[in-house]
């Protein structure tokens, strides 16, 4: 318990300047790598033939997000499907087949790296470098770059204007995801992952047998799988291998990697609402705001009262989350026990020794509560409660999320919140200043269905065909929950999987392909377009009656309207899944 407190102190000291970091950044501020990076930016504008300081609004933001996706979805396809060619392919992997090659190329441009394959068998290193590695980039990159227009859209600063995505998308890459990379990369091969272009060595086991070691450039997708939460493996086992993460302290590593950029976003959003709020409190007598607001608090300080809030919320639903499911694993396996193996240790099937049940569970939570998708433990071996923690936070995603989504998407919660109060009391409700009407409230509750339906609708589909059947492999309780984890995960643009699925067929490809492209664009768009109409609303003067969403009680309002949702869509199917195991397994 000790161990999960201290990583969690630590993080809280670190995610601090990085996210004032990104606020920089995100803000148009300098920053002390400008002198250098604003040259390479200003040499990729030219050859890309891109004016960064052309206007968009919130459209033509999404459009140029859909369309430079849409360019790198077709060029990575074609790489997949002709990776055979003799460059940088020493092992002689073979063309990716049609349907995998969609799942595949979806996968990693949605920022969900669910993988149907096993990258040390089923790509070359071209592949991992030119598809896999490369998309880990641009595809969290365009993750925050949403993110970061979204946020200007709530600050409301200007009418028409988010931002422009193509300065966004270079200056998060220069500035943020490739320095990063380049010294946890550095670090990673200090503690022994390999970074080279050999082919993969045969040796001899202490029992005679023969064993196939994969080597290639690891640490460099390592680091960015991590940085911007996308989670898939340069091998199959992921980080549960000693290759991909062979130290206590690359777990570590590894660890805060996927946390720091979610919780940074959330930093950077307290921040950007704080300096609106400013500007209307010395220039404008038409918006009143509360004097002093961050000069008393020291958590405002840092993270914004409206950050500090949403920080809060997030936080709270976390620690619960990763209780429950360090408790569950602790009180080990009653069917592993009947069979006569000690579990003092608590549940260790599936983990990795040196890791143990915090750090398994730590990262556990983590992983699905970023969107991360990264493992260093089986989740399908979780307990039936320890495993139902990652599919909850991949079902209700907005726990921290990933490349800024659990911010937007705990946005929509926090619009909900304030409308359901407003109800109460029979006032229109406002939330940053700005009333929240009719056109606001739809699109959020066409953001909010939308990830619970296609969880619910792909699982129906899978339990009720043939084709979804076949994949299969668990019967009862734990194969509907393999389902659900499946869909969840791809969703959620998560990547994690139970790995009891024989899901590299027509039916889970493309299925699972859809839920990830809907899960993610969908989304991102509704969410700009909530923006754009939040930047052409007039401010309202704050009044008695109006609801402060920067208090100390408002995150718990919000933590209660997320759980409410929840058990109002998911309990129903979470009771015939992991529950019903959980009864049984201990009946």
């Amino acid at each position: 318990m000790l161990q999960l407190v201290l990583t969690i102190l630590i993080y809280l000291i670190m995610v601090i300047p990085v996210g004032s970091y990104l606020y920089h950044i995100a803000a148009g501020k300098h920053t002390f790598a400008d002198p250098v990076l604003n040259r390479v930016d200003d040499v990729i504008y030219k050859i890309s033939g891109i004016d960064p300081h052309k206007k968009m609004d919130w459209k033509k933001y999404a459009l140029a997000l859909l369309g430079t996706n849409a360019v790198m979805i077709l060029l990575g396809y074609m790489i997949l499907r002709i990776q055979s060619i003799p460059i940088f392919n020493p092992n002689g992997i073979g063309a990716m087949e049609e349907s995998l090659s969609f799942n595949t190329i979806i996968s990693f441009m949605t920022n969900t790296n669910l993988q149907h394959y096993s990258g040390e068998s089923g790509l070359s290193y071209l592949s991992q470098m030119l598809v896999i590695t490369f998309m880990m980039f641009v595809s969290a990159a365009s993750g925050y770059a949403a993110c970061v227009a979204f946020i200007r859209g709530l600050a409301g600063k200007s009418k028409n204007n988010v931002g422009n995505f193509y300065s966004d998308l270079v200056r998060i890459t220069t500035r943020v995801l490739l320095p990063f990379s380049i010294i946890g990369g550095l670090l990673l091969v200090w503690q022994g992952v390999p970074q080279n272009f050999s082919g993969n060595v045969i040796v001899d086991t202490i029992e005679g047998a023969k064993q196939i070691i994969a080597q290639g450039p690891v640490a460099a997708l390592e680091i960015i799988k991590h940085l911007g939460t996308n989670g898939g493996g340069f091998i199959g086992a992921n980080s549960a291998t000693p290759i991909e993460n062979p130290t206590i302290l690359t777990n570590l590593i590894e660890l805060y990697s996927m946390m720091l950029l979610p919780g940074a976003c959330v930093i950077t959003f307290g921040k950007m609402v704080r300096d609106r709020k400013c500007e209307a409190q010395a220039g404008s007598t038409a918006f009143t705001v509360r004097s002093g607001v961050d000069s008393r608090s020291f958590t405002a300080r840092f993270f914004g009262r409206e950050g500090r809030t949403i920080f809060a919320a997030m936080s709270i639903l976390f620690v619960i989350g990763l209780g429950v499911c360090f408790w569950a694993e602790s009180q080990g396996n009653p069917a592993l026990a009947e069979a006569g193996l000690s579990q003092s240790m608590g549940s260790m099937e599936g983990k990795e020794v040196r890791f143990g049940i915090a750090q398994s569970a730590m990262f556990t939570t983590t992983t699905t509560s970023f969107t991360t998708g990264t493992v260093n433990n089986m989740h399908d071996t979780l307990t039936p409660l320890g495993g139902m923690i990652p599919l909850l936070h991949m079902m209700l995603n907005v726990v921290f999320g990933g490349k800024g989504v659990g911010l937007m998407n705990m946005i929509m919660y926090a619009i909900l919140a304030v409308f359901i109060c407003g109800l109460m009391i029979g006032r229109t409700p406002e939330y940053l200043g700005k009333k929240i009407e009719g056109r606001e409230m739809k699109l959020t509750a066409l953001c909010i269905i939308i990830h619970p339906f296609l969880i619910l609708a792909f699982s129906a589909l899978a339990v009720g065909t043939q084709a979804g059947l076949e994949g299969i492999t668990n019967p009862g309780f734990h194969g509907l929950s393999q389902v659900l984890y499946e869909f969840s995960s791809s969703a959620a643009n998560n990547g994690s999987g139970f790995e009891g699925l024989a899901d590299n067929t027509m039916f889970w490809n493309i299925t699972t392909g859809l839920a990830m492209f809907f899960g993610r664009y969908l989304s991102i768009v509704i969410q700009l377009a909530i923006a754009g109409s939040f930047m052409k609303k007039k401010f309202v003067n704050d009044s008695v009656g109006s609801l402060h969403t920067d208090t100390a009680t408002f995150p718990i309002i919000l933590v209660v309207v997320v759980y409410i949702f929840a058990a109002l869509t998911f309990f129903p199917v979470l009771a015939l899944g992991p529950i019903a195991e959980h009864l049984t397994l201990w009946a």
